[in-house]
């Protein structure tokens, strides 16, 4: 080799005997690092959210394209989605409630609006599955399971999600235009919750889009890898996914890459604070100033913890009105 490349013998031999080098060490032990990621996500992050558990919850400062990179050779990857089944059967000729959210999936606050949506999940002895989700920090907070398409389905998910939160009335409530949204058994439970209806448009997945992410999530990182014979046994993992998974633990994207109940708690730590700086406030001078603005954050893990959005991706502001705090 040495003499076909024309290079020194003893440039060769220095090369053989030479120690791997800060980089190369340096790689072997984030790939290391990725490995053990991955396998406790149940094998589902790619390269985003496993670069975000580095700097989020190990404090290690890297690149997302390094991680891509040591993914890759490694051949470390996510799950990938796959064709989904229709489950949205709508009656002709009926009136339906209007979008009262008009694709502004970003509430001010937890208990504001809901989203639903059905989804089927295929088992030897078939299945469907419902759940109710909050979209100001996408926790699931109903969910259901059933053989059939029936509006006990939908309000068996928000009696869960009504049991868990007990909401004030005036919440929204949105979903497609599925006969079992347009039930008289579901509207009824609406209006007694005092909970206000909203359905999109017929044949758009982008009015509710929130859940239509959450589904394609649940398929591809659990229910798409591997056969499901009982209903026993895919009532067993949704649980798991949604309660043990999704809600504590797993990262989103839209939250600055904190969890679903992790966001909830940090904003209610935040309104805990403000409504203690401003009842200190008013005791000192007698009045209560106009507003209490949040600093800036200055990178995106401080943004995930006061829960600011800016042009990043970090989640969105949560600042409000004295008067609203006050309420």
């Amino acid at each position: 080799m040495c003499r076909v490349l024309t290079v020194n013998r003893t440039s060769f031999h220095d090369w053989e005997r030479r120690a791997p080098s800060h980089r190369a060490l340096s790689d072997a032990w984030l790939t290391e690092k990725i490995r053990q990621m991955h396998a406790a996500s149940d094998g589902t992050y790619a390269a985003r959210r496993v670069h975000a558990e580095l700097r989020l919850e190990h404090g290690i400062r890297v690149g997302r394209k390094r991680v891509e990179r040591l993914m890759r050779e490694a051949g470390i990857s996510g799950v990938l989605p796959r064709k989904r089944r229709r489950t949205t059967v709508r009656l002709p000729g009926l009136r339906v409630p209007p979008d009262l959210v008009e694709r502004d999936f970003r509430p001010d606050g937890p208990n504001l609006t809901w989203s639903a949506d059905i989804t089927y999940i295929s088992t030897w002895e078939g299945f469907l599955y419902a759940h109710v989700q909050d979209l100001f920090s996408r926790l699931i907070v109903g969910w259901s399971m059933a053989d059939h398409l029936r509006a006990e389905l939908v309000v068996s998910a928000l009696e869960m999600a009504l049991h868990r939160r007990h909401p004030q009335p005036g919440l929204i409530h949105h979903s497609d235009q599925g006969r079992q949204y347009t039930a008289v058994l579901f509207t009824k439970r609406c209006a007694a919750a005092g909970i206000e209806i909203s359905m999109g448009s017929v044949g758009d997945c982008y009015d509710n889009a929130v859940c239509e992410a959450f589904h394609a999530s649940i398929k591809k990182e659990r229910i798409y890898r591997r056969s499901w014979p009982t209903r026993a046994e895919a009532r067993a993992a949704v649980f798991e996914y949604i309660e043990g998974w999704y809600n504590p633990r797993r990262r989103h994207s839209t939250l600055g890459y904190l969890s679903p109940a992790e966001y909830e708690r940090h904003h209610a730590q935040l309104t805990t604070d403000r409504v203690s700086t401003i009842g200190a406030a008013a005791a000192g001078n007698g009045s209560v100033p106009p507003e209490i603005p949040l600093d800036a954050p200055t990178d995106r893990a401080q943004a995930a913890t006061n829960g600011d959005r800016g042009t990043n991706g970090t989640p969105w502001p949560l600042r409000q009105t004295v008067e609203e705090q006050t309420h």
